[in-house]
């Protein structure tokens, strides 16, 4: 089957991914750490790593419950920033094949990098081995890192120092900036920001970050509005 896949794909392809999985394995690696630095049991990064293999869901929780804040909130802030998998079924769904098993298999591989390299794809067979090939790579790399990463931080008191504390922002960042070039994301991500800001020194940690979820319908306001410069151009 790998053989196969690689044929399928070409080396270039099977480079990317390759490129791809080297970075998440990056990740990975300060995930484990800073989770055991904070006071979490190793065992802990490594179940999240399998059951939900989502990194951005899984640095919010550490972040969220390692701050005091409520694990349900921490659960839910998770499932929302995953929300965005539901749209993801649709674009990728053909390239599951028949049967549940594997319908509920490609849906765990089921990520931002599976469904960039699967989309970039242009026939329906190259799209099907790029999706499987990148999700099999990064579920075993990613894991693998959060395990190496997890023992390593039993020895690292500070994270801060080795630089490890940047890693959750940055994913954070890394997967909104490109949302960002419209406008009403724009507003939306700024109100809410300030929102969450305000309400921090008032709320446990996690709410803040649900509170800034009544910020979503500026997104609606934004892209509804007309573009005054494009409302120029047209005059």
């Amino acid at each position: 089957m790998i053989r196969s896949i690689q044929r399928t794909l070409g080396r270039d392809l099977m480079r990317d991914i390759g490129l791809v999985c080297l970075a998440d394995g990056i990740v990975g690696l300060s995930y484990g750490a800073i989770a055991v630095s904070s006071g979490f049991e190793v065992w802990v990064p490594m179940l999240l790593s399998v059951v939900v293999f989502a990194g951005a869901s899984q640095f919010l929780f550490i972040g969220l419950v390692a701050s005091g804040g409520n694990p349900i909130a921490a659960v839910v802030a998770g499932l929302l920033v995953n929300a965005r998998h539901i749209p993801f079924g649709f674009a990728v769904g053909d390239v599951f094949g028949k049967g549940w098993g594997r319908r509920l298999l490609g849906s765990h591989l089921m990520i931002d990098e599976t469904v960039a390299f699967a989309l970039a794809q242009e026939d329906r067979r190259r799209r099907r081995a790029a999706y499987w090939a990148c999700g099999i790579s990064l579920f075993v790399v990613w894991n693998a890192s959060v395990v190496a990463g997890a023992f390593a931080g039993t020895a690292v008191s500070d994270t801060g120092a080795f630089g490890l504390d940047a890693a959750f922002p940055a994913v954070l960042l890394a997967l909104v900036l490109p949302s960002l070039k419209d406008r009403g994301v724009r507003a939306a991500a700024l109100a809410g920001a300030v929102l969450a800001v305000a309400a921090t020194p008032f709320l446990p940690a996690g709410l803040p970050v649900l509170l800034a979820l009544l910020a979503v319908p500026l997104v609606l306001v934004g892209r509804n509005e007309p573009d005054k410069t494009e409302a120029g151009v047209n005059a």
